[in-house]
């Protein structure tokens, strides 16, 4: 047999198509609706009603915008509802352009040192092109949430309104990139003398200097101190003054992140065992990222605890899979695509990670669940789209859809069972920076 694909194939893939009942009706239909569209179930939509058996209280979804900021809108959004639980407000937001200017700069340290590391290195080597790939992105783990928090602390949205480009990032994100790239070309020819590793050090702090600059212009200036002042439900007026970004956390939210751990659910790893993900870490005193590889049961039932308790929950997944986004719905069996196209598209999860089909590509937190039994049937969703989307910004999710594409959760200790604990406290093997839980 040939290696090229002859016109003999096509002809019998052509006359093979001929074979299949009404082909013509449903090409007609893809082509004109799209693939998801098509592949629709109305039987799946109408299990998936809006009554949830758990459900906290939560209020207005936030707006990522044009930003891949989930992690950390989804990070802020598990804080300010007990924030505004505890000071009885409405809506309340912490500032997501505080922390993510400070993100971008603490990645472009991180990818200065890591440069610095590497310098060495051939430039086809693998953990350099790493390195080069890491760069100015919107992307994050939870711990890096936490490291962020704890080392800047937080501030109310008002000190720290969005810009421009906080909503949009796509435009300032290249230009920092650029000048990363041109800073590790710069290092590369960087003559080797005694105190090398001490002149790329000086270096890099020329270059940061630049950065911050850089992003002032883009996001604003980190207010260094700010007045809290609002009213709360009950029309009460308040105002603490000369407030710190730091005090405001440690007397205001008060949250102890070594009180939290990460779930997840990774069948193509070794089930039992902790995992690191030190290419992640770029705090280099901070929260490092940590995954308790304990199963999807094990996840579920720390989730369904922590709900019950009142207590939101971060997860990671694989959003654009099995997604109606204007919807707001997560349902595998909700788009029928291997019927379709009369075809095998499925691949379980240790598959989807294995082959990189699979990725935690967005963050949420979960607000509900229902529950028959005590078995879940579907959880509710918030997301940081804004609210056009779905059920004023909430999604509904089907436990399936949560067997399939659930990764990570994040959950306090209290709601952990006692294996997990035990998973929680190993050793954490570290990972590539290339591995699928990247």
């Amino acid at each position: 047999m040939s290696k090229d694909l002859s016109f003999a194939d096509l002809a019998n893939f052509a006359d093979d198509l001929k074979q299949v009942p009404a082909s013509h009706v449903i090409a007609r239909a893809v082509q004109e609706n799209g693939v998801n569209a098509t592949s629709k179930s109305l039987d799946a939509r109408a299990a998936l009603n809006r009554v949830f058996s758990v459900e906290v209280e939560t209020g207005d979804v936030t707006h990522q915008k044009q930003s891949g900021r989930c992690w950390l809108f989804a990070t802020l959004n598990t804080l300010r509802h007990d924030f505004a639980k505890k000071y009885n407000l409405k809506d309340f937001q912490f500032s997501q352009n505080y922390l993510s200017f400070y993100d971008r700069l603490e990645k472009a340290n991180k990818m200065l040192e890591w440069a610095i590391q590497l310098i060495d290195q051939p430039e086809d080597d693998r953990e350099f092109l790493a390195m080069l790939e890491w760069g100015d992105n919107d992307g994050g783990q939870w711990a890096n949430g936490p490291a962020l928090i704890n080392k800047y602390g937080l501030v109310p949205k008002s000190a720290m309104p969005e810009t421009y480009n906080s909503d949009k990032t796509a435009e300032i994100s290249s230009m920092i990139n650029l000048k990363l790239h041109k800073a590790v070309a710069h290092m590369k020819k960087m003559v080797v003398t005694p105190t090398h590793e001490e002149d790329l050090r000086a270096y890099k702090v020329d270059c940061l200097r630049e950065i911050y600059r850089m992003l002032v212009y883009a996001f604003g200036t980190p207010p260094a101190s700010f007045d809290f002042e609002y009213r709360d439900k009950d029309n009460n007026y308040y105002n603490i003054r000369n407030l710190t970004p730091t005090t405001f956390f440690k007397d205001y939210v008060a949250v102890d992140f070594d009180q939290y751990t990460v779930l997840a659910d990774a069948p193509d790893h070794e089930y039992g065992k902790k995992y690191g993900l030190p290419s992640q870490d770029y705090i280099f005193s901070g929260k490092k990222i940590e995954l308790a590889n304990v199963g999807i049961t094990a996840m579920k039932k720390a989730v369904i605890a922590s709900l019950k308790d009142g207590q939101t929950v971060w997860f990671g997944c694989d959003v654009v899979k099995d997604m109606d986004r204007k919807e707001g719905i997560l349902d595998p069996n909700y788009f029928k695509k291997s019927e379709l196209f009369d075809t095998d598209l499925h691949l379980n999860k240790a598959e989807r990670l294995a082959t990189r089909d699979g990725e935690v590509s967005h963050a949420m937190t979960m607000t509900g669940v229902d529950l028959i039994d005590d078995q879940p049937t579907k959880w509710k969703v918030e997301n940081s789209w804004g609210e056009k989307l779905g059920d004023k910004g909430y999604f509904i999710m089907s436990d399936a859809w949560f067997d399939d594409y659930v990764y990570e959760v994040v959950v306090q200790n209290k709601y952990l069972q006692a294996e997990d604990k035990h998973v929680a406290a190993k050793e954490k093997e570290d990972l590539a920076p290339w591995d699928s839980l990247r």
